[in-house]
C-alpha cells in the first residue's frame, strides 16, 4: 500500500518514540534524508546549538538544543542516542511564522564521561526532525576539568647586575583547560601593559629587559583555570649594583715632604646588594712641581722639623734590628719541635728495601730521608688578595740525577735561610686559622715535598698531591671536604645542572709548584653532541665562575680535567671549591639516576612501607642515602637499577601493581605517584624519594610479591619484581656493603703511592726527554690511551710525572702494578733497567 509523502515523517516520529520508550536498549539510529517533494526552508533550523563545556569537580553539566520547525529533538552522545527519559523538552510557536519551536536539554555526568576511555573525546550533538525532514547539530565536546599540582617547571633564583635582563621561566601544570599563567612581584600582579620594560612570552617565561633595584624582589607564577589556581615557589632576584668611583677631587696643597694628593668615592654609585667595591685606589698622590719644592721647603723651621723626623726613624730601625735578634735566638729552639714533630713521622717508616709485591720482586719500596729542615703554613680557608698569588718557579731538575755506571742517588733540599724562614713565617701569620674538625665529610692531614694522598671513604672523591707539589721546606695543613648541595649556593641558569658533588680542597692560595688532582663522580652521560660541560669554581667572595670548558682546554691553563665513564679527574694548582655542571645542548642528553628500594628490617604494624629513592648515580650520593636508612632502620629489597633521565621536561612517575589483594591492600589514593623533571634535574635537592604504603589484612601476613615501576614519562624506564618474606628475608642486604677505599683516609709520603719512589724517579729520567725510537713518555701516554692529552702533557717541565700521577689517581688502591710495568717495559728499554734497583741506591 502506498504512503502519501506528508505522512512519512509523522510515521518516522512515532517508530522512533515507540524504540526509545522501550527498554532503554541504545542502538545507533539512521539519520533520514529530506522528504521528497517537500520545502527545503522547512527543515529544522537550530536557534541554540550545543557548545563545548567543561565537568568541574562532581557537578553535571547541561546542554541545550533548540530548533524551529521542529516536532522531534534528541541527543546522540557518542555515537549512540540518549534514552528519551532523560530528555527535558519545551514545546512552543513561533509567534512571527507560526512555526513549532521544540527546545531539548539533558545533563550529563562525570561518570558518563569516565566510562569512554581511550584517545575518543566525549561529545554530543541533537537531531531535530520536521515534515522535511533532518537536521543535526554541532558535536558539543563534554571535557573533565583539572590542574595538577606541580609546576613542570618553576622560576629559579637569581643574581644579576643592573641594567642586566632577566628571565624567568615558568611551565605550568598540565591542566584541562590549559592553564593560564600570570606572575606576582611581592604579591603585586606584574602587567606588563603597565610597565614597557617586562613582558611574558608565549611559554609564560618573565622577562626585564633591563633590571633596575626596583625589580630586587621575590616573584611567584601563578597558573589557574576553572577548577584552580596553582602558586610556584616563589623565586628570589636580586640586582646588586657594582661600585664605580666619583670624579677625583682637586689635587691638595703641596706639603712638606714635597708631594700632594687627591682622592675620590666608591659612590657614583655605590655597591648594593652584595655588588663589588671599586677596583683601585681611593688616594692618587704625586710630587709637587720643583718650583713648589723650593717655596715649600726654603724656611729654617721645615729644616728642623726634617732633622727630627729623620732621628725617630733611626730609632725606630734600631728597635726592629733589636726584635729580629732576639726572634731569631728564641726560633733556634724551635725548629727542632718543628722538625721532630710527629707531623713529619706519621706514615713513613725508617728506611729500608722491602718488595712491594709477591708477583713482581723487582718493584721496591724507598723510603727517602726526612731530615730537611721545614717549615708549617696554615693558610686561612679563604685569604683576600690584592692580585694574583706569586708563583714559585723551580728549576727544571729531578730528585734523581745520574751517576756513574746508571747509578741515581737522592737529592736534599738545604736549609732556608733564617731571613727567608721570618719572611714566610711572618707572612702566613696573619692568615692563620684553625681547619674545622669532626665532620665525617671531612679529611685533612699534613704533608711536605713527598707529597701524598687524602679520600673521603666511600665517596669515590679523593685528592692526590704528587712528589714536589708542595715546595721543598714547607709544611701544608691540607683538607677535603664534601658539602652538600642544599648547604651551598651554587646559581645554575637556563638548562645547566649539578652532574658532580660539590667538593673543597684547601685552604685556598697556598703555593704549589705542581698540579695536585682532584677525583670525583659524576651522572652525566658525556657526549660532545648533547652536553656542554663546565667545571666551576667558587671564589673567596663566594661567586661561582667558569674556570674550564672541557673540550677547550688551554695547556697552560691553570686547570685540566680527564673526564671518563663515571669519574673525572681534575689537575688544579689552585685549590678552593669546585663543581661539575653540564649544559643540555639537546633533548637526548641524560643523567644517570640509581634507583633504591628501601622496607623496614623489622615490622611491627599492619602497615608496610616501600620507599623509592632516584639519586645522582655517584658513590657520594649512594653513601648519604646508606647512612639514612640506617638511622631509619631500613633494608634494601631490590637489587638497584640505573635509569637514564633525559632533559625533555617529562616528570618521574612511579607506581605500584599486582598487590594481592588478599593479603594486602594499598592505601594509595591515585594510580601514580610523581616527581617533578626540576626537582630531579637541577641536582641540588637529596634523598629524593617516593613512599608506597601497603596494609597486611592479617598480622600474620609475611610473604610480599608486587611489582614497582619508575619511568620517565616518553622515556625510559625501569620495573622491579619485588618477592619476599618482610621478617626474615635479608639477601639483598649485603649489595650495599661500601667497599673499602684503602683504608687510611690520609697517606703521608711514598706510602700514598703504588709506584715505588726511586722506580718513579727513574721512569721520568728516562722518559721525559725525547727518543728518536719512539721509548719517550708519547708513547707511554698511547699504551695508557691518554694520547688525547699530549698538548697538556707537553706543557708541564716533566710530562712523564705528568702521566704517572694521572695513573695514580685513576688506579689507587687498586691498580694492577705489573701492567704498568709491561707498559714501561715495552718502550724499548734495554733489559727492563727501570725496574732493578740496588742496594747502593737506596
Amino acid at each position: 500500500m502506498a504512503v502519501r509523502p506528508g505522512l512519512w515523517p509523522v510515521l518516522l516520529g512515532i517508530v522512533l518514540t515507540a524504540w526509545l520508550r522501550g527498554s532503554g536498549a541504545q542502538q545507533s539510529a539512521t539519520v533520514a534524508n529530506p522528504v521528497p517533494g517537500a520545502s527545503p526552508d522547512l527543515l529544522p533550523h537550530f536557534l541554540v546549538e550545543p557548545e563545548d563545556v567543561y565537568i568541574v569537580k562532581n557537578k553535571p553539566v547541561l546542554l541545550v538544543c533548540k530548533a524551529v520547525p521542529a516536532t522531534q529533538i534528541f541527543f546522540k552522545c557518542n555515537g549512540e542516542w540518549v534514552r528519551q527519559v532523560d530528555h527535558v523538552i519545551e514545546r512552543s510557536t513561533d509567534g512571527s511564522s507560526g512555526l513549532p519551536v521544540m527546545e531539548v536539554r539533558i545533563n550529563v555526568s562525570r561518570q558518563q564521561v569516565e566510562k569512554v576511555f581511550g584517545l575518543e573525546e566525549y561529545w554530543c550533538q541533537c537531531v531535530a526532525w520536521s515534515s522535511s525532514g533532518t537536521t543535526k547539530s554541532q558535536k558539543a565536546y563534554i571535557r573533565i576539568a583539572y590542574l595538577r599540582k606541580n609546576f613542570e617547571q618553576e622560576p629559579l633564583a637569581k643574581e644579576v647586575s643592573l641594567e642586566q635582563g632577566i628571565v624567568l621561566p615558568c611551565r605550568p601544570p598540565e591542566g584541562v583547560p590549559p592553564a593560564e599563567v600570570e606572575w606576582l612581584r611581592n604579591e603585586d600582579l606584574v602587567d606588563p601593559s603597565l610597565d614597557p620594560n617586562v613582558y611574558i612570552t608565549r611559554e609564560h617565561s618573565l622577562v626585564v629587559r633591563q633590571a633596575r633595584l626596583a625589580d630586587t624582589a621575590n616573584y611567584t607564577c601563578v597558573a589557574k583555570n576553572i577548577v584552580a589556581r596553582r602558586r610556584s615557589a616563589s623565586a628570589a632576584v636580586i640586582v646588586y649594583v657594582d661600585g664605580s668611583w666619583s670624579p677625583w677631587s682637586k689635587w691638595s696643597a703641596c706639603g712638606l715632604d714635597c708631594t700632594h694628593w687627591r682622592s675620590r668615592e666608591c659612590s657614583d654609585p655605590a655597591p648594593r646588594n652584595g655588588g663589588e667595591e671599586c677596583q683601585g685606589a681611593d688616594l692618587d698622590t704625586r710630587n709637587c712641581t720643583s718650583e713648589l719644592c723650593v717655596h715649600t721647603a726654603s724656611g729654617p723651621e721645615d729644616v728642623a722639623l726634617y732633622v727630627g723626623l729623620i732621628a725617630v726613624a733611626v730609632c725606630l730601625l734600631l728597635l726592629l734590628l733589636v726584635l729580629i735578634l732576639v726572634y731569631c735566638r728564641k726560633k733556634e729552639g724551635l725548629d727542632s719541635d718543628v722538625a721532630d714533630s710527629s707531623i713529619l713521622t706519621s706514615g713513613f717508616q725508617p728506611v729500608s728495601i722491602k718488595p712491594s709485591k709477591a708477583d713482581n720482586p723487582h718493584l721496591l719500596t724507598i723510603q727517602p730521608d726526612l731530615s730537611t729542615t721545614t717549615t708549617t703554613y696554615q693558610g686561612s680557608l679563604c685569604p683576600r688578595q690584592d692580585g694574583p698569588s706569586p708563583k714559585f718557579q723551580l728549576t727544571n731538575g729531578h730528585l734523581l740525577s745520574p751517576l756513574s755506571g746508571g747509578r741515581h742517588t737522592l737529592h736534599h733540599s738545604s736549609p732556608t735561610s733564617e731571613a727567608e724562614d721570618f719572611v714566610s713565617r711572618l707572612s702566613t701569620q696573619n692568615y692563620f686559622r684553625s681547619l674545622p674538625r669532626g665532620t665525617s665529610n671531612m679529611i685533612y692531614g699534613t704533608f711536605n715535598f713527598l707529597g701524598g694522598r687524602l679520600m673521603i671513604p666511600h665517596t669515590g672523591i679523593s685528592l692526590l698531591i704528587p712528589p714536589d707539589a708542595i715546595p721543598r721546606g714547607k709544611i701544608y695543613e691540607i683538607y677535603l671536604t664534601l658539602h652538600r648541595p642544599e648547604d651551598v649556593r651554587l646559581p645554575l641558569a637556563g638548562c645547566q645542572t649539578l652532574l658532580s658533588p660539590i667538593v673543597s680542597c684547601g685552604p685556598p692560595g697556598v703555593l704549589l709548584t705542581r698540579p695536585v688532582i682532584l677525583a670525583m663522580d659524576h651522572c652525566g652521560e658525556p657526549s660532545p653532541e648533547s652536553w656542554s660541560l663546565r667545571l666551576k669554581k667558587q671564589s673567596c667572595e663566594g661567586s661561582w665562575e667558569d674556570v674550564l670548558h672541557l673540550g677547550e682546554e688551554a695547556p697552560s691553563h691553570l686547570y685540566y680535567c680527564q673526564l671518563e665513564a663515571g669519574s673525572c679527574y681534575i689537575f688544579t694548582e689552585q685549590l678552593g671549591r669546585f663543581a661539575l655542571v653540564g649544559e643540555a645542548l639537546s633533548v637526548a642528553a641524560a643523567k644517570r639516576l640509581k634507583l633504591l628500594l628501601f622496607a623496614p628490617v623489622a615490622c611491627t604494624s599492619l602497615e608496610y612501607n616501600i620507599r623509592v629513592y632516584c639519586l645522582h648515580d655517584t658513590r657520594d650520593a649512594l653513601k648519604e642515602v646508606v647512612q639514612l636508612e640506617k638511622q631509619l632502620g631500613g633494608q634494601l629489597i631490590q637489587e638497584p637499577r640505573v635509569l637514564h633521565l633525559k632533559d625533555s621536561y617529562h616528570n618521574l612517575r612511579l607506581s605500584i601493581h599486582d598487590v594481592p589483594s588478599s593479603l594486602w591492600k594499598s592505601k594509595l589514593l591515585v594510580s601514580y605517584q610523581e616527581i617533578p623533571f626540576y626537582h630531579i634535574w637541577n641536582g641540588t635537592q637529596q634523598y629524593l624519594h617516593c613512599t608506597f604504603t601497603l596494609e597486611r589484612v592479617s598480622p600474620s601476613t609475611s610473604d610480599l610479591a608486587c611489582k614497582v615501576w619508575v619511568w620517565q614519562v616518553e622515556g625510559d624506564g625501569q620495573s622491579f619484581n619485588i618477592n619476599f618474606n618482610i621478617t626474615k628475608d635479608t639477601r639483598f642486604t649485603e649489595l650495599l656493603a661500601l667497599e673499602s677505599e684503602g683504608g687510611v683516609p690520609a697517606l703521608v709520603g711514598p706510602s700514598a703511592f703504588k709506584i715505588p719512589f726511586l722506580i718513579r724517579q727513574k721512569i721520568i729520567t728516562s722518559l721525559d726527554l725525547p727518543c728518536s725510537r719512539g721509548a719517550d713518555w708519547r708513547t707511554l701516554a698511547q699504551k695508557l690511551h691518554l694520547d688525547s692529552h699530549l698538548s697538556f702533557f707537553a706543557s708541564k717541565p716533566s710530562p712523564t710525572a705528568m702521566i704517572l700521577n694521572l695513573w695514580e689517581a685513576r688506579h689507587f688502591p687498586n691498580g694492577n702494578l705489573s701492567q704498568l710495568a709491561a707498559a714501561v717495559a715495552g718502550l724499548g728499554q734495554p733489559d727492563g733497567g727501570l725496574f732493578t734497583v740496588s742496594e747502593a741506591e737506596c
